[in-house]
């Protein structure tokens, strides 16, 4: 067998999974218009019964998603207005974007959400039809912090949660507890209006109460998960007093929880998912088996600590290689969902991402043959210019003859610095797009060329 460009392989895979999730592309294929007939998916509204369309959303999808409602709808566009995270803006003509920090909150994001809100407020109408792009980042974006609760202290909320180890359905939980938006409160603040949500999915099973913390959906999470997820994780008496406080009241009956499924505020509602990581996922086992390795999906819904994943996949990987199971090479074992790091103390530099590569190629140290690759669908990982890493069985050891020793520097989280040295960083620049990892092995077994 000749042979293999692995890296080249894996890019030209990556490549195929991302335009498959290209958000433009995803709204143009979801809107469709034919006269005063909008169809959305499988349904279709008259638009002759709307005075008003009104664009609102907040996601790092959000510029092209907005570009894309404007090539469809046009100058029937009444006004609208989408956050999204800084360097991810486009141009638009009616459609105004901002921009805001991601993932800790910020000022901007708190006078987007205030925006937004009052802008929906003011044009809730029967004849008003609302369309809301959503995708992943809204939750950090759509700020709208609950009267006693500051900025400053969903911010610090918000790292301890990171920081924590706690998964995005959890962060999202808390979010929505806090916030005048989320979990519903847009829904119920465009009614008696139209509301059509168009979404890209950033979460695990395509939860619509968890994309973007759900700012048009019932929310499923109460005062008791929040305050179980705050004792889970240690830090119940580490959130600021007006967190601890609110969740206490909420608790105690003393302030209304979030909409719930039958809520009337939301009959008017319409929420359907455009892109997921399925649907990339999907792609990137196509252009596989177009390339010659025989495709295994391992699972679209991985979570847990990024280490042990890592160490799962290079299991698999050895596993291959030396029995032909569970598949013979070349192969492509391919995941997708999105995985959690557990900071210590000193964290260094890096993403879940990153540190799936470094872990791997820990277990893959003197493997011929193999090429570990995670990368985030969105562009970066963590609070980093890289989307990623690869991974191979000379890493460790080219790692070392720089002075670099891998299990210090994952110990300490700080993949970054470990393979910005070896240029063994993915650099993709912001996808505008987001809809979590994508993490593939590609082996081939001994003999073979991995870089």
């Amino acid at each position: 067998m000749a042979i293999k460009d692995l890296r080249a392989d894996a890019d030209l895979i990556i490549k195929a999974a991302l335009a498959s999730v290209d958000p433009f592309g995803a709204v143009t294929q979801t809107l469709k218009l034919d006269g005063d007939q909008l169809t959305i998916g499988e349904q279709s509204l008259d638009l002759g019964g709307f005075k008003r369309i009104v664009v609102v959303g907040a996601g790092k999808a959000g510029a092209p998603m907005a570009q894309a409602v404007e090539q469809v709808l046009g100058d029937r566009i009444g006004t609208g207005r989408v956050v999204v995270k800084d360097g991810h803006g486009s141009p638009t003509e009616v459609i105004q974007i901002m921009e805001a920090s991601h993932p800790v909150p910020d000022d901007r994001g708190v006078e987007a959400g205030r925006s937004i809100a009052n802008l929906v407020r003011e044009e809730a109408a029967p004849d008003t039809l609302f369309l809301c792009l959503l995708s992943g980042g809204g939750s950090a974006l759509l700020v709208a912090p609950a009267d006693e609760v500051s900025l400053a202290d969903k911010q610090q909320t918000t790292r301890l949660l990171l920081a924590s180890g706690a998964d995005i359905a959890e962060i999202n939980a808390i979010r929505k507890h806090l916030s005048q938006l989320k979990g519903g409160n847009l829904a119920r603040l465009a009614a008696p209006g139209r509301l059509v949500s168009l979404i890209i999915s950033d979460v695990v099973a395509d939860r619509l109460d968890v994309i973007a913390s759900g700012p048009t959906v019932a929310d499923l999470s109460t005062w008791e998960e929040c305050r179980d997820i705050l004792v889970r994780y240690g830090i119940w008496d580490q959130v600021p007093t007006p967190v601890r406080q609110r969740i206490e009241q909420g608790l105690a009956g003393e302030i209304a929880d979030t909409p719930k499924p039958g809520d009337s505020a939301l009959a008017g509602v319409t929420n359907l998912i455009v892109s997921s990581n399925r649907m990339a996922v999907d792609q990137a086992l196509g252009q596989a088996e177009k390339l010659g390795y025989a495709p295994l999906l391992l699972s679209t819904t991985i979570e847990g600590e990024t280490k042990d994943v890592a160490r799962m996949h290079a299991a698999m990987a050895r596993e291959v290689i030396a029995s032909g199971n569970p598949l013979p090479a070349p192969c492509c074992l391919l995941s997708g969902g999105e995985t959690t790091v557990t900071l210590g103390e000193e964290p260094g530099t890096g993403g879940r991402n990153m540190e799936f590569a470094l872990a791997a190629a820990l277990d893959l140290d003197g493997l011929p043959g193999v090429l570990a690759v995670s990368v985030g669908t969105d562009g970066t990982d963590g609070p980093t210019d890289a989307a990623g890493a690869w991974a191979d069985g000379h890493s460790v050891a080219r790692g070392a003859g720089q002075g670099l020793k891998a299990r210090r520097f994952l110990e300490r989280h700080d993949a970054y610095n470990y393979f910005k040295p070896l240029d063994d960083l993915i650099i993709t620049g912001p996808t505008r797009t987001n809809v979590m990892d994508l993490r593939l092995m590609l082996v081939t077994g001994a003999g073979e060329e991995t870089a």
